[in-house]
């Protein structure tokens, strides 16, 4: 199932795309009023959600309502770096140290924004762009195991972890840079776990007013989404609406030589097989 909140009618609304359309939940008979709620309740949620939206028509055409970020504002919004070989070889001429342990950052969940919104630039002077599966917790985690860990996964969405490069290296956190109002556009949906299927497999790309700039499949991560639910759940708990951002690969920007920014007016598409793509503006021209 693809679950979406969406603006139609003056209001926001949850709903399901089936086809081109998109079905209203509540007002179809949802028991749930927000995505929260259904990943809360899990499979008997989606069970019941299924055999609804199959009755149903759709309420919207796609095309006739404003997509918004497909879950209301997450508790915490995780990101982990220097995920994939490659990119790894990029921090390496960056200077980046490698790290011995999984390396982990927080994006303030004020970031989080729409799948088509525009990225404003704010006070960054190398803004940067970074392709990244997004997975959504469901049912909390809390010192489980790597075979344990996809019974805590709701299901994904594509996701951009826009960076200020200059503001990212200001603390050895990486928040600040990874943080600014707008820097967080995920979508456009999200596709439930048991839809998607094994999330290692999926090809994924970043374009820049289209130009291919980075290309990988998720199933080249150093580690995998299994052992970042076990590792950080091992500290604290993971709850129902939580993001994990799962790395990105090469071809980032601040990598190229010499370095290319994000400039007002570019385009950015990130796109993953089988969950669909977001596309932003940057604001300004």
């Amino acid at each position: 199932m693809r679950l979406v909140r969406f603006d139609a009618d003056g209001g926001v609304k949850i709903g399901a795309v089936k086809a081109d359309g998109v079905v209203d939940l509540v007002a179809a008979g949802s028991r749930w009023s927000t995505i929260r709620e259904i990943a809360g309740a899990g499979t008997a949620a989606l069970k019941d959600l299924a055999a609804l939206v199959e009755r149903a028509e759709p309420s919207y055409q796609l095309s006739e309502v404003k997509l918004l970020a497909p879950i209301e504002r997450p508790g915490k919004y995780l990101a982990i770096g220097m995920n994939y070989a490659k990119h790894l070889e990029e921090a390496d001429r960056l200077g980046v140290a490698r790290a011995k342990f999984q390396t982990w950052f927080n994006k303030q969940t004020t970031c989080v924004s729409g799948p088509y919104d525009e990225i404003e630039t704010g006070a960054t002077e190398k803004l940067d762009y970074e392709v990244e599966l997004v997975a959504v917790i469901g049912a909390p985690a809390k010192g489980v195991t790597e075979a344990d860990a996809p019974a805590h996964v709701f299901g994904y969405c594509v996701g951009n972890d826009v960076s200020a490069r200059d503001w990212q290296f200001h603390t050895p956190t990486f928040t600040m840079g990874k943080s600014f109002d707008t820097h967080g556009p995920i979508g456009p949906w999200i596709v439930t776990a048991d839809e998607l299927g094994d999330p290692h497999t999926l090809d994924l790309r970043c374009f820049v007013n289209g130009e291919l700039r980075q290309s990988s499949n998720t199933g080249s991560m150093v580690n995998d989404l299994w052992k970042q639910i076990a590792y950080l759940s091992t500290a604290f708990t993971l709850e129902t609406g939580d993001l994990i951002a799962t790395g990105t690969p090469e071809g980032v920007g601040i990598g190229m030589e010499p370095p290319v920014f994000l400039q007002p007016g570019d385009v950015v598409r990130c796109e993953i097989d089988r969950i669909g793509a977001i596309e932003n503006r940057v604001a300004g021209a």
